[in-house]
């Protein structure tokens, strides 16, 4: 049901993005890249997090890692990653092919300011073997997403 899910919010959001279906699995960054053909960074990552009470989505570069110092700044607590179980009751995807689109309810999303240094990204499409290519203006825009700034980055 997920990329189906993925497949109808993208005929309804924006018909010109396809999500392309691989026999290959994508569904960690290494294998999304090598698949795909696009560098580590270029993937973009989903994370479910609990937050307090609330549930989030945070999408980065493949090739980000959380800032324990930012993400508690940003979210005003320290986050806790999700269970497979509960990544795939709060989305309808499995872990690998978690993504900010297709939801069954409104979740807030974040995108990080990571994604930015591409004009390009991958984020999966709602199954282990599915990606999209857009833009990180776009992923933002057609999600509802708010720019945050979270990620470690090979300065820090």
């Amino acid at each position: 049901m997920s990329l189906e899910s993925v497949i109808e919010f993208f005929k309804v959001h924006a018909p010109d993005i396809i999500p392309v279906i691989r026999d290959e699995s994508t569904a960690t960054v290494a294998e999304a890249a090598q698949t795909l053909g696009v560098e580590e960074g270029q993937i973009a990552k989903t994370l479910a997090m609990k937050i307090g009470e609330e549930r989030v989505l945070v999408v980065m570069a493949g090739t980000g890692r959380l800032d324990n110092r930012k993400t508690r700044d940003t979210f005003g607590s320290r986050p806790r990653m999700l269970s497979p179980e509960d990544v795939l009751a709060l989305t309808s995807h499995p872990v690998g092919g978690v993504c900010p689109f297709g939801l069954p309810t409104s979740i807030r999303v974040c995108c990080d300011t990571s994604l930015k240094v591409w004009d390009e990204v991958w984020p999966a499409a709602g199954s282990v073997n599915s990606a999209v290519k857009l833009s990180p203006a776009r992923l933002a825009e057609l999600t509802g997403a708010e720019w945050i700034d979270i990620a470690k980055t090979s300065m820090d």
